[in-house]
């Protein structure tokens, strides 16, 4: 089961990767979106379903395709992180990360003694092959790859220092919580959001870590990488389906509608093809 840790290697040559979020609960959208050709699936358990038996399970969905994953976990939180890196994580999220110390502390929770402070069942747990990966405990800390979010202007004033912890890998902006925390909340391209971006940009890039973020209201994919950004992660599973299903009613009632008033192959091209 174990496997070097190619997201990790794509972005220490230097590569820029697009990704997709998996947060429905479903092991099954993870596998087929894992066939689509994304870099990575970002398998949000922050806001999305499951706790570490389901995310072991999107794990293993997301092994079955050439698509590396990455898990966004609840919390800054030392025993959840344990557990899902002990379920074969080796790339991991995590969100509201305010202080250089909020960094340290989550870099800590990743790593084995003396680099951090994960306990030890590298003998028997799932990231080793159940205790058959040889080296095991010094090729996951070379291998781990941590995220970590700046989400509120506390954030941004921080950022150089959050930004400067060994280990924190990349540093990814949360620009709707972001936005939240100012009272601009859903409004990511008001000048006063974009600005707390900007200051926040410039802490990272000087610091020569890897920068994330999502498309945004004050930014599209192609600014993105423009400014610098080399992880972005972009359509949600569940807005994927939601809106290709929205698409799919409206292709039936416009066929309706146009039956219903003599013209029945004004839509029909729309419903050609179900699946």
């Amino acid at each position: 089961m174990y496997k070097p840790n190619r997201l990790k290697a794509r972005l220490l040559a230097n590569e820029t990767v697009y990704g997709c979020w998996v947060g429905g609960g479903s092991p099954t959208n993870a596998e087929i979106l894992g066939h689509a050709g994304f870099d990575f699936l970002l398998a949000d358990h922050e806001h999305g379903i499951g706790e570490t038996r389901e995310i072991m399970e999107t794990l293993r969905a997301i092994e079955t395709t050439p698509t590396p994953a990455l898990v966004r976990v609840p919390w800054n939180d030392h025993v959840f992180l344990k557990r899902v890196i002990d379920a074969g994580v080796q790339s991991v999220m995590i969100p509201s990360v305010d202080t250089a110390e909020a960094a340290r502390a989550a870099v800590a929770a990743c790593l084995y003694p003396p680099h951090g402070i994960r306990g030890y069942a590298a003998g028997v747990v799932r990231a080793s092959t159940f205790g058959l990966e040889p080296d095991y405990i010094h090729k996951a800390n070379a291998e781990m790859l941590i995220a970590v979010q700046l989400e509120s202007f506390t954030a941004v004033d921080n950022a150089a220092e959050i930004a400067a912890v060994e280990g924190a890998d990349i540093i990814f902006i949360g620009v709707n919580d972001l936005a939240g925390s100012i009272g601009r909340l859903e409004q990511t391209g008001h000048p006063d959001v974009q600005a707390l971006v900007k200051k926040a940009e410039q802490a990272i890039l000087a610091s020569g870590k890897i920068m994330g973020t999502v498309p945004n209201g004050g930014a599209s994919v192609g600014e993105l990488l423009e400014r610098g950004y080399r992880i972005i992660a972009g359509p949600h599973d569940v807005a994927l389906l939601r809106d290709a299903g929205r698409a799919a009613m409206d292709d039936y009632k416009a066929l309706v509608d146009a039956r219903a008033k003599g013209d029945g192959s004004a839509a029909a091209g729309g419903l050609a093809r179900s699946y």
